[in-house]
């Protein structure tokens, strides 16, 4: 997946903990940051599970993870059964000034395979209400308010969403969030006759969601646009769309998504580039340590983290192209716009295409 990402122009990449095994011991976090040092490529920010094993109310030591490297805390895609567990974990995180990435989703209303709706219910497909969202955040936001904890968004996929985040906002929370480019760019339509390769998660939503995620992006209300990274195997995507396992590859799209959008939208190029590279380091903020005057930007005595792209070359996704082990996307036979020629990563060439 490294080799994918700098083919793809990314030169950092953040690991959510739900890996194999999970990232909830500074050793397993040192041994994933070696592996990664030793293969020239990306550079790996790791993210330590909030809970052990991902389960259960017992918090992780999160004082040891960060001194192992990890950037932040979460559960990815394991939503907390209790919302007590959760307020522990934000006063910790709160106490050091950690930062929490949550994805929201309440966890019994989020069980369906695709977004609740008129396609839905003609396709037979159980449904993930919006309301699985806006539940999700209404908790987060009141716990925010008593705890004082700062909390990063991960992958917001409705209007209704987008609204509840504007207003935290106003309200001086602290909080950042960001979209994944298939929301931003497909909606449940694109499941066409049950295409597992759009089964993902979160669910594609409706046209109106989709609008106020554009809208969210270009003002910043949404902070960054991210890959949703997930390579699924063929076994575990080649089945019925309600069997099939959630997730797409997405890092070798990622900058030719955020220039599609730039050109489908209006959005300055600059606006765009910035959702990449920019505002996704400042959301890491001061967990980048020594890196964080240059990672994300251009400057003198800067890092040298550099992706070279030619924006008037155009390329056609095919599967069997994609380096990533995960050779599924929903954008699979779209011609897109900008191709990387080449990425730079502390000054080094990790990746030259030809």
């Amino acid at each position: 997946e490294m080799a994918a990402a700098v083919a793809g122009g990314v030169t950092s990449l953040v690991c959510p903990p739900d890996t194999d095994p999970v990232l909830d011991e500074p050793g397993l976090v040192e041994m994933l940051k070696f592996r990664a040092e030793k293969l020239h490529q990306a550079r790996l920010f790791p993210l330590g599970a909030l809970t052990r094993g991902l389960a259960g109310e017992v918090l992780t030591e999160m004082a040891e993870l960060t001194e192992s490297g990890c950037v932040g805390f979460g559960q990815a895609e394991v939503p907390l059964a209790s919302t007590q567990v959760l307020q522990r974990a934000l006063q910790y995180a709160a106490t050091f000034g950690y930062t929490v990435w949550l994805r929201p989703q309440e966890m019994h209303l989020g069980r369906g395979v695709a977004a609740s709706g008129p396609l839905a219910t003609r396709l037979g497909l159980s449904g993930v209400p919006v309301a699985a969202e806006t539940i999700a955040l209404h908790t987060i936001f009141e716990l925010l308010k008593t705890t004082g904890a700062r909390v990063h968004l991960c992958r917001l996929s409705s209007a209704a969403g987008v609204e509840l985040l504007r207003r935290a906002k106003a309200e001086g929370l602290k909080v950042t969030a960001d979209v994944s480019i298939n929301s931003l760019h497909l909606t449940d339509v694109d499941i066409g006759f049950f295409d597992s390769r759009a089964r993902l998660s979160p669910p594609l939503r409706q046209q109106r969601d989709r609008d106020a995620l554009h809208a969210a992006l270009a003002d910043g209300t949404i902070d960054a646009l991210v890959s949703d990274h997930t390579p699924v195997d063929e076994d575990a995507k080649t089945l019925p769309f309600a069997e099939a396992e959630p997730g797409a590859t997405g890092l070798e799209l990622l900058l030719s998504l955020a220039f599609k959008w730039s050109q489908d939208r209006g959005v300055p190029l600059q606006r765009a580039l910035a959702t990449v590279t920019s505002e996704p380091a400042r959301v890491l903020g001061n967990a980048l340590g020594t890196l964080q005057a240059s990672v994300g930007q251009i400057v003198e005595g800067g890092v040298g983290d550099l992706c070279i792209f030619d924006p008037r070359a155009a390329w056609t996704v095919q599967d069997d192209a994609l380096r990533s082990q995960g050779k599924h996307t929903p954008f699979s036979g779209y011609e897109l716009p900008g191709q990387v020629r080449a990425t730079l990563v502390g000054g080094q060439v990790a990746f030259e295409r030809g």
